[in-house]
C-alpha cells in the first residue's frame, strides 16, 4: 500500500503559471517505504531534503543600502540557526540594485533588489535543523514592505 496525498492548488492570478501546493493528508508509510532512504528534515510529517522559501517584497525600503542588506542576511542566518560560510554582495549601476548570497553549510539565502521599483526577490533554502521561516520577520522588519508574498517548497520530497 502506498501513501496517498491530497492537495489543493492555489493559483496565483498575477502569475498564472505559478501555484502553491498545500499538503492536506498523508497516510502512514508502509514497511517498504520506511526501509527506503528518505531525506530529512521532516516538515509537517513530510520527509524532505530541505525547505525553500521564495519571498517577494513590494514597496520596500533600504534596498540600495549595502550595510542594511548584509546586516539583515547575517541576522537571518543567526535566527535560523544556520552556519554562515561566506557572504558576497554586488552593487549594480546605475540604479544601485544589489544582488547577493549568504552561502550556508545548510544551503543559502539570496537577495536581488530593484530600488527603482521598490522590489526585492529573496530565496531562502535550508536543510538540516535550520529554520528558514525565522528569517521572514527579520526581512519584513528590515525592508518594511507594503506587501510581501511568500511560497514554501519542500525540496527533495520522497513522494
Amino acid at each position: 500500500m502506498t501513501a496517498s496525498v491530497g492537495f489543493t492548488r492555489a493559483w496565483n492570478t498575477a502569475h498564472p503559471s505559478s501555484f502553491r501546493v498545500e499538503l492536506l493528508h498523508q497516510e502512514a508509510p508502509t514497511n517498504r517505504q520506511t526501509q527506503t532512504q528518505q531525506p530529512s528534515p521532516s516538515r509537517s510529517g513530510v520527509p524532505a531534503a530541505g525547505v525553500h522559501l521564495i519571498l517577494d517584497l513590494f514597496s520596500a525600503t533600504h534596498l540600495a543600502d549595502m550595510e542594511v542588506v548584509e546586516t539583515t542576511l547575517r541576522r537571518c542566518v543567526d535566527a535560523a540557526g544556520a552556519t554562515l560560510l561566506h557572504i558576497h554582495l554586488h552593487r549594480f549601476e546605475p540604479n544601485d540594485g544589489i544582488s547577493g548570497v549568504a552561502v550556508l553549510a545548510e544551503s543559502h539565502i539570496s537577495i536581488h533588489t530593484w530600488p527603482e521599483a521598490e522590489y526585492a526577490a529573496l530565496d531562502i533554502f535550508m536543510c538540516g535543523q535550520a529554520r528558514p521561516e525565522r528569517c521572514i520577520e527579520i526581512l519584513l522588519e528590515a525592508f518594511k514592505p507594503q506587501r510581501a508574498v511568500m511560497e514554501q517548497i519542500l525540496r527533495g520530497r520522497a513522494s
